[in-house]
């Protein structure tokens, strides 16, 4: 019998792994701030806009 496996599983970290190469304020992207929501949906609605037009 194994013993050692016996006792309760150890909890997880809860951390990832590794970090991303281009994180947001990170050495690539310093200055890099996420953009807004309302940006993101303007630049969304753009690109479909241009989608549809072209």
């Amino acid at each position: 019998m194994d013993y050692k496996a016996a006792g309760a599983p150890k909890k997880g970290k809860n951390a990832p792994k590794h970090s991303e190469h281009n994180a947001h304020g990170s050495r690539k992207k310093p200055f890099g701030q996420r953009p807004s929501k309302e940006e993101l949906l303007a630049r969304m609605k753009a690109a479909a806009e241009a989608n549809k037009a072209g």
